[in-house]
């Protein structure tokens, strides 16, 4: 494998500092992958799973107090506070350097280091970066080997150039009164330490690809969001690209990997990828999106053959499940599953005997599956391409079960902007914290931004202005529910009702009506037949309740609020005007 002298450099000064017994670099073989794997097993880090039903697969089980991302010990070092903005958890690079180098002064004595060189993007591509990730975990080192384009190819895609993302993880005690994710984005650098679980030590995921991959995109010109990209094919051929925003376990990967049925089964749909986008203006005006990553890291619970068959089959196989319940017969489960008529020897995602009357979840909530994406049914080679694929529609999508309608076309490029930057959505298992709360998280990128959000909404602003032909943007909310708690909207494959709307906007086909909020879905022009949904649902589903949006553009300005002047006046016209059209529409009624 070829070597590049500054990551040379970089290893030998690290393993100084940790001081690990062996130092091993990662080339991406097949044969590597299979040690690393035995390795596992034998750290009884790796439960092998059944080989006939579970070829390739195995089991990982976190510590308890280990299970998701902890924004809170999460950290953008910059030296000047307000280029964090007030979003982020702040921190003086040198005070968290001079923290760190103590807690990784000797942390992987008696363990192994492993360097792995990876390629975020498409081999060939100029827009595709190189990071280099240091660890101490061999879970990490098979992840990330699931994950990404690994060794060789990274190495040859840097030749002899010094820039790359640097990544200094370890697992250190696994104490969360020490645990650290620190970015420092002007060193393109990230060290985390006393975290294994996927967010905070897969740096090549949320660190790179989106904290400091957005920071790079901001100075660059281009766009790195925790966005789908999925095609859709129509019946004579025509593919149509869209990207989507959604927060973690909102429906992002059950999406972008929908199986179109009934009276659309004769749509395809393509996977370019589940959770992250690069975006960059191409030089025909278009918007297009790369796919960095090479796998999935989906949450479990909720998948099914019903929510998404295409995932099932995607992770039959080569897949790593990590703090799901084991069988006896070395089979997974997690909620929502059938469940087997014989469940005894049952054990939880803590190893502890389970049965439906143990009044706890069998799987972790966030419990999660590992796989290539290339064992996807939906998966397409352009995955690969160099350019991307030329995107039609965003969407920004959010989990709201009162207030947002289920779809709403924005006017123009500026509005949506306004839309994704208001966008709030009630909190999942996917972040440590409180579930079912109501946060603001714009373009679902609030844990994500690598810099003051203010000045990545202004860039949003000024990728717009460099479009020829900016794609439509629209909000969707697949989670509204009726005065009884139930869902609304079926969801689900039955999404690709909304999705064609989508698209027959894009190209001109279909009606719509202005609202105060945005044009929503005229009589008829979305199709529900065959549902079992009254008039009234739909009626409910697509209603502007004028007091309730006056109440959320008030509430706007709190939050708009944090930012001081740096908050872009664009914005701040949009939420006026938003409220103007409210009052108008409240004079004529």
């Amino acid at each position: 494998m070829n070597k590049n002298a500054s990551v040379e450099k970089w290893v030998e000064e690290t393993a100084r500092l940790t001081r690990p017994d062996r130092i091993v670099w990662l080339t991406g073989s097949d044969a590597e992958y299979e040690q690393l794997l035995a390795e596992g097993v034998r750290l009884n880090q790796l439960i092998p799973l059944d080989s006939a039903k579970h070829p390739g697969s195995y089991l990982h089980r976190s510590h308890p107090e280990d299970v998701a991302r902890t924004e809170q010990n999460t950290y953008i070092c910059t030296p000047v506070r307000g280029d964090a903005g007030p979003t982020n958890n702040w921190m003086d690079p040198a005070e968290a350097y001079d923290k760190l180098r103590r807690l990784f002064s000797g942390v992987m004595k008696g363990r192994t280091m492993y360097v792995i060189p990876h390629l975020l993007g498409p081999p060939g591509s100029p827009f595709s970066k190189v990071g280099v990730e240091l660890t101490d975990s061999v879970y990490v080192a098979i992840n990330m080997q699931i994950m990404t384009r690994l060794g060789t190819v990274a190495l040859e895609h840097l030749g002899d150039s010094h820039s790359f993302l640097k990544g200094l993880h370890s697992c250190g005690t696994l104490d969360p009164r020490q645990r650290y994710i620190c970015h420092f984005p002007q060193d393109l650098t990230v060290w985390s330490i006393n975290s294994g679980y996927g967010g905070n030590a897969l740096l090549s995921k949320k660190c790179f690809a989106l904290r400091i991959a957005s920071w790079l995109g901001r100075q660059e010109g281009w766009l790195a969001e925790h966005m789908f990209i999925t095609g859709i094919e129509d019946p004579k051929g025509q593919v149509t690209y869209i990207a989507g925003a959604f927060p973690s376990a909102c429906g992002k990967t059950n999406l972008a990997m929908l199986r179109p049925t009934g009276a659309y089964s004769g749509y395809k749909i393509w996977c370019v990828g589940d959770d992250i986008a690069w975006l960059r203006v191409g030089i025909d005006g278009r918007l297009y999106a790369t796919n960095p990553e090479a796998g999935f890291f989906g949450v479990a619970p909720g998948t099914s053959p019903q929510t998404n068959p295409n995932m099932m089959a995607a992770i039959a196989k080569n897949t790593i499940f990590t703090n799901v319940a084991l069988a006896p017969d070395r089979t997974v489960w997690w909620e929502g599953l059938d469940l087997p008529a014989d469940i005894k020897g049952f054990l939880d995602w803590q190893g502890r005997p389970w049965s439906p009357n143990s009044g706890q979840k069998a799987a972790h909530p966030n419990s999660r599956f590992t796989t290539p994406i290339k064992q996807s049914p939906v998966f397409t080679p352009k995955w690969n391409s160099p350019e991307g694929v030329p995107i039609s529609a965003i969407l920004f999508g959010a989990r709201r079960s009162t207030l947002v309608p289920l779809v709403c076309e924005a006017f123009n490029w500026q509005h949506g902007v306004y839309l994704g930057a208001t966008m709030s959505s009630e909190t999942t298992s996917a972040a440590a914290g409180a579930t079912g709360v109501l946060r603001q998280d714009p373009m679902a990128m609030l844990p994500f931004c690598g810099y003051n959000m203010a000045d990545y909404f202004g860039h949003w602003l000024k990728i717009g202005r460099r479009l020829k032909a900016p794609p439509k943007i629209f909000r969707v909310n697949w989670f509204r529910r009726d005065a009884h708690g139930r869902f609304l909207w079926p969801g689900f494959g039955d999404n690709m009702r909304v999705l064609k709307w989508i698209i027959d906007r894009c190209y001109g086909t279909a009606g719509a009506q202005e609202t105060p909020i945005g044009y929503l879905p005229s009589i008829n022009s979305l199709d529900t037949d065959g549902l079992n949904l009254s008039g009234q649902g739909m009626e409910e589903l697509l209603a502007v309740d004028r007091e309730s949006w006056f109440k959320e553009a008030r509430r706007q300005t709190e939050f708009f609020g944090k930012f001081g002047t740096r908050m872009p006046a664009e914005l701040l016209l949009e939420q006026q005007m938003l409220i103007d059209r409210l009052s108008v529409q409240a004079q004529r009624t």
